[in-house]
């Protein structure tokens, strides 16, 4: 068995029982720092990437989301979840296509979102949604990989914050071959609880970006995977802002006080 076959079945395992944290890194000192503390499993984020880049999220292009994807897998030794946004393209066909490419980067797991970017109508209509994420389903199993699909629905990022038909998707999704059911942005415990049991027995991503619970009260409500998104990157360009915002405005340099050793971590 290879390597990324062998991250795929921790993955796997990871999501038969319990509630495991899958914390987001954007780059590869962040994902190695991350894999030293003891985490079992990471996600890359498609936000805090992107600001490295210089740009907002959902402006990268699908050849440097797959260099990226590629630098995070190789950097750590534990699974890791490709944010791969919409798949970078509307029609399945192509949706597949772009995640053989996924595939091959080394990755464990890749979610499929059903988001539009188009603030007219910002989701997929239904039945295409669903093709996507049976195209994705398709490509994996001719991949051999057995790589961990997410089945993304975004109706409360995007403006369309309907539990009935974010449960109706995420129904959809698992029945054309999702592996694990997400829908980020909910932080009500109702509906986290609602689309567990929905979706059951197939298991559910969480994402806390924000202090409205905790691992042990997502566990209770029978959440199998957390992640953070790119809230983590945030509260690094939080201390960054900080910084450079009291330099500028007031010559002075406190932020700089009780700063960790950062290259003493990659020494280790």
């Amino acid at each position: 068995m290879d390597a990324q076959n062998e991250r795929v079945a921790v993955f796997r395992r990871l999501h038969s029982s319990g509630c495991f944290v899958m914390p987001n890194p954007w780059d590869a000192g962040s994902a190695r720092v991350l894999e030293q503390m003891g985490f079992k499993a990471l996600a890359t984020t498609s936000a805090g990437f992107a600001w490295t880049l210089g740009r907002a999220d959902n402006q990268v292009m699908l050849d440097e989301a797959l260099a990226h994807l590629r630098l995070v897998a190789s950097a750590v030794t534990v699974p890791v979840n490709a944010d791969f946004e919409g798949g970078f393209a509307a029609d399945p066909q192509q949706v597949s296509a772009n995640v053989t490419l996924a595939v091959a980067t080394g990755i464990s797991g890749l979610s499929i979102e059903d988001s539009t970017g188009d603030e007219t109508q910002p989701l997929h209509e239904f039945d295409v949604a669903v093709e996507r994420v049976r195209a994705a389903r398709r490509a994996i199993d001719e991949s051999g990989t057995d790589v961990v699909l997410t089945g993304r629905s975004e109706g409360f990022v995007c403006g369309r914050p309907d539990i009935t038909e974010t449960i109706r998707r995420l129904r959809a999704y698992a029945e054309a071959g999702a592996d694990c059911l997400y829908a980020p942005r909910i932080d009500d415990v109702d509906h986290v609880a609602a689309i567990v049991a929905a979706v059951s027995p197939k298991p559910v991503n969480l994402l806390i970006n924000a202090p409205f619970t905790t691992v042990g009260e997502a566990a209770a409500l029978g959440v199998r995977r957390i992640s953070v998104g790119g809230t983590l990157a945030r509260a690094a360009w939080g201390g960054f802002l900080r910084a450079a915002s009291e330099i500028a405005n007031e010559g002075t340099f406190s932020q700089f006080a009780q700063l960790p050793n950062v290259d003493a971590l990659f020494r280790q």
